[in-house]
């Protein structure tokens, strides 16, 4: 079996020092002017200092006027090398890597799943509009992109990945995943284009395959590329596992450095365990192994599987199939970010937090994420992460928390206008 504390050699070369991975999580907490700051510098300081071999960012966008939230880091050429924003990201891949892991910085663009709260006209592969039943108001219908728009938006990610090297980054993962714009172009039921764009799986793959080759052909060979790809929508009539399969068979033919296996959108969160499909048979730990199961059969870049992993005994069963490069963990790790070197000494061996068993899906889900950003906000603010915080208020708190960042970030939008 494969020791979860052994090195991993990428493609690339690069060496991760064991096979746990921090996946990203959402954060808001860029600073004024959605740059990196203290708050982000301590909060990696404590996950470089707790051991993980891999860490990858939450959410950088690439695009200022698409976040996935109004505090999220933007990372983009004209304001780079101004008032020492270069500084910034420097110091926050210091931190980072300061732990002697690998730094990965994952970029995204949202597409149509943008709050409507925060003034920004949503775009998709076609006019489609989120669908969360009681809380239609949270988005808007988003514009169908044109030709151009999406090479724009491509050319985006190859320069946000330059740039990040040049930070001090070890590599970027290119979120593909939970319903961002790369997973709309690769869904029937959210790209409904009859162009090069859409319509067959080659053409609804095309947007991902062409960022790939973008982002590669603009950063050096030692500069680790790696994807975030669902392994199913969990929607009926949605990308599936079959789907997935052919699109690994495509980056086989790329220079990818890892895939991270995971799935679900807004509205269908399976990064949660939770799905739309009913006949989805997700389980409560390591909620994706399966689905990678299958897809290692036909890839031939490293895997990585994130999803819910609480326990020691989980991981190392993960890495037990042999079809499992890493393992990602994320909400444990916000709950303990030196969890991976309490289970290098026995220790810690589950991370048990506060469940939320509301019927209301999409509350339960937002209640999942503003509990681990509590204890993240708490990280940044170099206190110690609180087991036992409340989800109703957490969730309140974030609410708030967000209502004042959306106004900062709409001033501050409306001066790069």
């Amino acid at each position: 079996m494969t020791n979860l504390f052994e090195p991993f050699t990428l493609p690339n070369g690069a060496v991760l020092p064991n096979r746990i991975s921090k996946a990203a999580m959402e954060e808001n907490l860029a600073d004024d002017g959605q740059v990196p700051g203290e708050k982000l510098v301590r909060l990696y300081q404590a996950w470089a200092e707790g051991g993980t071999g891999l860490i990858i960012t939450g959410n950088v966008m690439v695009a200022p006027n698409a976040l996935t939230g109004p505090g999220a880091v933007v990372l983009q050429a004209g304001t780079f090398d101004t008032a020492g924003v270069k500084a910034r990201f420097e110091t926050w891949a210091k931190a980072a890597k300061s732990g002697g892991g690998h730094l990965v910085m994952q970029i995204s663009h949202p597409g149509r799943q943008v709050f409507a709260g925060q003034g920004q006209r949503p775009v998709s592969a076609s006019e489609t509009k989120v669908s969360l039943p009681g809380f239609e108001k949270l988005f808007d219908t988003a514009h169908a992109l044109s030709g151009d728009e999406v090479k724009e938006i491509i050319t985006r990610f190859a320069t946000t990945a330059k740039l990040a090297e040049e930070a001090g980054f070890d590599g970027v993962q290119i979120h593909g995943a939970h319903g961002y714009l790369v997973s709309q172009f690769l869904s029937p039921l959210t790209n409904l284009r009859d162009d090069e764009w859409g319509g067959s799986l080659e053409n609804r793959a095309r947007f991902l395959l062409e960022i790939i080759r973008a982002v590669r052909a603009n950063v050096t060979p030692n500069f680790s590329v790696m994807l975030k790809l669902n392994s199913a929508d969990f929607q009926k009539g949605g990308f599936d596992l079959d789907d997935a399969k052919q699109v690994i068979k495509w980056l086989n033919a790329e220079q990818i450095d890892m895939v991270e296996i995971s799935g679900g959108s807004y509205e269908s969160p399976a990064m949660q365990g939770a799905t739309q499909d009913k006949s989805s048979t997700l389980v409560r730990e390591m909620y994706f192994i399966e689905f990678a199961k299958d897809i290692a059969t036909v890839a031939k870049m490293p895997l990585m599987v994130t999803g819910g992993v609480t326990k020691l005994s989980t991981a190392n069963m993960a890495m037990e199939t042999g079809t499992v490069d890493v393992i990602g963990i994320a909400r444990a790790l916000a709950f303990a970010p030196d969890l991976p070197k309490q289970w290098q000494a026995g220790e810690n061996v589950e991370i048990i937090w506060p469940p939320v068993k509301w019927k209301n899906k999409t509350l339960a889900s937002l209640a999942v994420m503003a509990v681990a950003k509590t204890q993240i906000h708490r990280l940044a603010a170099g206190k110690k992460p609180k087991a036992n915080a409340s989800p109703a208020l957490s969730l309140i708190k974030d609410r708030l928390r967000l209502s004042g960042l959306t106004k900062r970030y709409k001033k501050w939008i409306a001066e790069q206008n």
